[in-house]
């Protein structure tokens, strides 16, 4: 008689079982212990580079250059930064210490959480599975990666890279779709970290509530693009289209609406338009730097915003490629479909504003923003939407090029996610802050014990107060 087949919940439960195992023997928590897995990581990516990239080429139609500059390259980055500052974030800090619980040493040391579980979205595949599982890996956690299944190419890689770099005890990819979200779910880990949907971010946060699991939640949102008439118009509109439009519109941080000065809109358009056709041409379809929808469901959803608006450019649509043509929407209603969902996709709608507290009071208006993006050389402008408007982080005139720095930290706020990572900011992401309070063995004031008295009592007062 066969035994029965393996589920994926018991596939599940046997990975964590045996990571939880292994933390507790306290590996893991050794600096150089971190540092050779780093390495190893790095080298496992570097020994793959080509294999990585025609799988996201597959997936995305992701080019070369974009796939390394978005995908494998920021991530060895990220890894030569931890390499290089681990042993200062690791460090034992020390902090004062009242007078009352002289003599003593208090210090806070950041500690790995333990077992945690990474699941990872399909438009940065590999990315975003593998820069939270360098902050994972230099906080001292065992982790368990689930990749997106819209992807299969690109899991297939992360499922060998990983498998054939580190043993399952200690890091480990599990495959599949949606019920095996749900059957990771419903484990106990030390910690999750999501990147996806805000839909989606409210189950998982309400999954890890059943355990009290912390949370780091990487969402999206709508990011607004101001643009006035202050700057150089030819140089906003390259850097907006080069944010909107790579990976085919497929980044949570991508300015999703245009928010530009009346009196410079008809000007910044033409400018925009002109940056598409420098970047992939007259017919972006015949582009190789361009890419595709992940699959016909997204595809479908965003063809319906097509009709949200007025095509400035673009609107060209193929079924059997999922490409959508690079396109710029005017004449955009505010209630529309198009300006009330992230987008995510190769669609630009733009609207009006007249005065700059109408800009400010616009994004108020809406849900609190992952990224925001400011085009100006007003600087009395700049400080206002700075001071006014609330987002997770951005550029002032770029987009995008924030997540490039290692020591900014990534993340939402309120709707768009909670917590962040990249560089230090991910390591503490992966760790909590433990205290100690070490006491003197030989000195022991009596003031703290019974029988308290009048003169105690002021003594106390003197120490405390």
């Amino acid at each position: 008689m066969k035994p029965p087949a393996e589920t994926p919940s018991r596939k599940i439960l046997g990975l964590i079982g045996a990571q939880k195992e292994y933390f507790l023997k306290g590996e893991t928590r050794e600096l150089d212990f971190r540092k050779s897995q780093l390495k190893r990581l790095k080298l496992a990516i570097e020994a793959r580079e080509n294999i990585i990239l025609e799988a996201l080429q597959k997936d995305l139609g992701k080019s070369a250059f974009e796939g390394y500059a978005s995908e494998t390259g920021i991530i060895l980055e990220e890894i030569k930064h931890a390499l290089k500052w681990l042993p200062r974030w690791m460090a034992e800090r020390a902090v004062p210490v009242p007078l009352s619980q002289f003599p003593a040493y208090a210090s806070i040391t950041p500690e790995p959480f333990g077992n945690v579980l990474i699941i990872a979205p399909y438009n940065y595949p590999f990315h975003l599975a593998i820069a939270p599982l360098v902050a994972a890996i230099a906080a001292g956690n065992t982790a368990i990666i689930k990749p997106s299944e819209l992807v299969p190419h690109t899991s297939l890689v992360i499922r060998d890279l990983i498998g054939q770099t580190f043993p399952e005890n200690y890091i480990a990819v599990v495959e599949g779709g949606r019920p095996t979200n749900t059957a990771l779910l419903k484990q106990r880990f030390d910690m999750i970290f999501f990147t996806g949907g805000t839909a989606v971010g409210k189950i998982v946060m309400q999954a890890a509530a059943k355990y009290l699991t912390p949370v780091v939640l990487e969402l999206g949102g709508k990011s607004p693009c101001i643009v006035d008439g202050s700057v150089n118009l030819k140089t906003a509109a390259r850097r907006i289209a080069w944010g909107r439009f790579w990976n085919a519109g497929q980044t949570c941080v991508a300015p999703d609406y245009l928010l530009v000065e009346r009196s410079v809109k008809d000007r910044l358009l033409p400018e925009i338009k002109a940056s598409i056709e420098q970047f992939y041409g007259s017919d972006p379809a015949q582009s190789k730097d361009y890419g595709r929808i992940v699959n016909q469901r997204h595809f479908d959803r965003l063809k319906k915003y097509l009709k949200n608006g007025k095509v400035f450019t673009g609107g060209q649509i193929s079924v059997k490629e999922r490409y959508i043509a690079p396109t710029v929407l005017t004449d955009v209603k505010s209630d529309s479909p198009v300006m009330q969902e992230e987008i995510f996709g190769p669609i630009l709608p733009v609207m009006e504003y007249g005065t700059e507290q109408e800009a400010i009071d616009f994004i108020n208006s809406r849900p609190r923003p992952l990224a925001l993006y400011l085009f100006t050389a007003n600087r009395k402008f700049e400080r206002e939407v700075l001071k006014r408007t609330t987002f997770g982080g951005g550029c002032v005139n770029d987009t995008m090029v924030h997540l490039s720095v290692p020591d900014l930290p990534f993340g939402g706020v309120g709707d768009s996610g909670m917590g962040a990572y990249h560089g230090r900011m991910g390591f503490e992401a992966f760790s909590y802050k433990r205290s100690v309070l070490r006491k003197s063995r030989w000195i022991d004031i009596p003031l703290r014990y019974p029988p308290f008295n009048g003169p105690k009592f002021q003594l106390l007062k003197k120490f405390m107060g």
